[in-house]
């Protein structure tokens, strides 16, 4: 009998941190696929990344509506509250062998609690690293509650390994993103035009000669400075006047606040050379960085894919403190003045090379493998 794997989406991001480990469990012969999509992913308004994954040619098995408008702190830990309500029903309904959680990302915190209190086996995938926010809370805390670690990194193995959890159950399977980027590392060129493909608004800038691409989402605990925040980079790139591609930010507390300010400053200013996408294929949004000048802003993209495609880029704040980096990432404040100066260093030197931090571009079919083959536990054993 097929074990049955239950794999929840909660976001956009989430989708191409696994979707080679989906393609993986539903064309392993012994597994069967149990794909769950719930909030953000599900909402127009952040691209409605569940048709992606319908177009890919999964099959959803439930849909989970429990994202509370408002984009603020309350917000966020009420929608974690009906996501452990609902998940917890999909659950009784599905009765998977082993539920996947992803990431760290406070949807996310709903499934691991469900699974956990239902005493079904929990796998996180990405657990062990460390950042600058309440993600990592949420990513330590699922770690706590899974019984299985697929880690991205050595570095985020040895942190699993010292909150105690047990070393026959943490593997380093590399990060199933990195799995995509590998796909188009070699891509000579841009094989598709961003704006008849993908919508979007804006102005529609030639970017033959070369772009920017944007995605920069509000600090949870930064809230109040949200704005604020994202004001800083849109002077810097308005006064850049070179071409501009800026993905719509996450589903977070303080979203309300890096919208509006984006939505304020676009009717003030000329911003012609700036392009706004709700949502891209993962395929395509790595393809459109591939081929990018850089990338701005405080995605974990940054950090991870862009590494593997030695894609300059530059962070900005506290979003991604501590977490391991390549060579290709250089970290400047909220500051008009700091991100111009860095993009100036990017055009003066050679693009970094490809690193491997998040491993080697196999991720997705270790980790089918393992779900094929862990014990099904659902209880800790004593490690220290």
């Amino acid at each position: 009998m097929k074990r049955k794997i239950c794999v929840v989406v909660t976001a956009r991001p989430s989708y191409s941190r696994i979707k080679t480990a989906l393609d993986a469990i539903q064309n392993h012969p012994e597994l069967e696929l149990q794909l769950v999509v719930a909030a953000s992913a599900l909402l127009e308004r952040y691209g409605t990344a569940v048709r992606t994954i319908e177009s890919d040619g999964f099959n959803i098995a439930a849909k989970v509506f429990n994202v509370l408008e408002g984009e603020n702190l309350t917000a966020a830990a009420k929608t974690t509250g009906i996501g452990i309500l609902e998940l917890s029903t999909v659950f009784d309904n599905l009765n998977p062998d082993i539920v996947v959680t992803i990431a760290d990302r406070f949807e996310t915190m709903a499934t691991a609690i469900s699974a956990s209190y239902m005493n079904i086996p929990l796998a996180h995938i990405q657990g062990g690293e460390v950042t600058g926010n309440i993600d990592e809370k949420v990513r330590h805390s699922i770690t706590k509650l899974s019984d299985y670690h697929f880690v991205a990194s050595e570095n985020a193995k040895k942190r699993v390994l010292d909150l105690g959890e047990n070393p026959d159950l943490v593997f380093n399977t590399g990060c199933p993103s990195i799995d995509l980027a590998k796909t188009i590392l070699d891509l000579p060129k841009l094989d598709f035009n961003p704006f008849s493909k993908y919508g979007g608004v804006g102005g529609k800038p030639d970017i033959e000669k070369g772009y920017w691409v944007v995605m920069q989402h509000p600090v949870t605990t930064e809230v109040s400075q949200s704005r604020m925040h994202i004001e800083e980079t849109l002077k810097a790139l308005h006064e850049l006047k070179e071409p501009v591609l800026w993905f719509w930010p996450n589903v977070d507390a303080g979203a309300d606040g890096t919208s509006t300010g984006i939505r304020a400053f676009r009717e003030n200013n000329d911003l012609s050379q700036f392009h706004f996408f709700k949502n891209m294929d993962p395929l395509d949004f790595l393809k459109l960085l591939s081929h990018s000048k850089g990338l701005i802003g405080n995605s974990s993209v940054g950090i991870r894919e862009c590494a593997f495609l030695g894609v300059p880029v530059i962070n900005i704040g506290t979003r991604q403190n501590r977490r391991a980096r390549g060579n290709n990432v250089l970290d400047v404040n909220y500051s008009k003045s700091e991100i111009l100066e860095a993009i100036n260093q990017i055009k003066s030197n050679p693009r970094p090379d490809s690193s491997d931090v998040y491993g080697g571009g196999d991720a997705g079919i270790q980790i089918a493998n393992l779900l094929a083959e862990v014990p099904l536990i659902f209880h800790k054993t004593i490690t220290f």
